[in-house]
């Protein structure tokens, strides 16, 4: 009898203390189903370009040839910036992209090259504007503010990256963190737009008009045909001296961090 009554006892005990459990499990599928399925379709996303790419034996020099015969295009700029804006997506280099339109775009004059540096600023803060809002996205709902721990450098880096957005971007993009992973990770603490999207147009500038330069000094049909790029030393000096900049200011921030 007392055993009876202790399992009576101890039984809604079991059901109270399961049931949260089961809710808890509820609540977040019910919160976050929409998320698991964009994640689905991501997921499903990537690994049919995966298939593309190792399937069509596709290098990056290959895709380079597949799109230079659509930026020559009448469309070309708006196709470059829209396929620049969806890169993040499947994570295409920037790179890539940055020299393309420096030999599509900037090849022949001054002129031409300022244009190329004005569609690339534009399509990679379009792309950075895309990647950042997927991370606030996949990020809201699921993320607690930081505790404060200072002794390591991720949680150091999210902590100032939300009580000094500003700053810490433009720091983050002068010492060529990854590009996209400093997008999705702003969007995913759900730091403030207008100050990721100011550091990151004025921290990009310099490796912007480097790459887009070495992509203007070059002969983009030599390279597609497999033949040596002719160089423009001019422009390419350019690039050289402007990378060299970027490099200068790179290590003076470093230091600035180790202090």
């Amino acid at each position: 009898m007392l055993i009876d009554l202790e399992r009576d006892s101890e039984s809604p005990m079991l059901e109270q203390e399961g049931q949260p459990a089961v809710e808890a499990d509820e609540s977040f599928l019910s919160r976050n189903w929409p998320k698991l399925a964009a994640l689905a379709i991501w997921l499903l996303l990537l690994g049919g370009y995966a298939w593309y790419y190792i399937s069509n034996d596709l290098t990056p020099t290959k895709a380079v040839a597949e799109m230079v015969g659509l930026l020559q295009s009448p469309y070309g700029v708006l196709l470059y910036i829209l396929i620049y804006a969806l890169r993040p997506i499947i994570f295409f280099p920037a790179t890539v992209l940055t020299v393309t339109a420096g030999a599509v775009f900037g090849s022949g004059s001054i002129y031409n090259l300022a244009l190329a540096v004005l569609y690339t600023i534009i399509a990679s803060n379009t792309s950075a504007t895309v990647a950042y809002l997927v991370g606030r996205y996949f990020g809201k709902g699921l993320l607690k503010e930081a505790a404060g721990d200072n002794s390591n450098v991720i949680q150091r880096y999210t902590d100032r990256m939300r009580q000094n957005s500003f700053e810490t971007i433009l720091v983050m993009r002068f010492i060529f963190l990854p590009y996209d992973l400093v997008n999705y990770l702003a969007g995913f603490l759900r730091i403030n737009w207008k100050p990721f999207i100011l550091a990151t147009f004025l921290g990009s500038i310099p490796g912007t008009i480097a790459f887009v330069s070495f992509g203007a000094s070059l002969t983009i049909t030599d390279l597609l045909e497999g033949k040596s790029p002719e160089f423009n030393p001019w422009v390419l000096a350019f690039g050289v001296v402007i990378f060299v900049v970027s490099l200068v200011i790179s290590r003076y921030f470093k230091k600035r961090e180790a202090r």
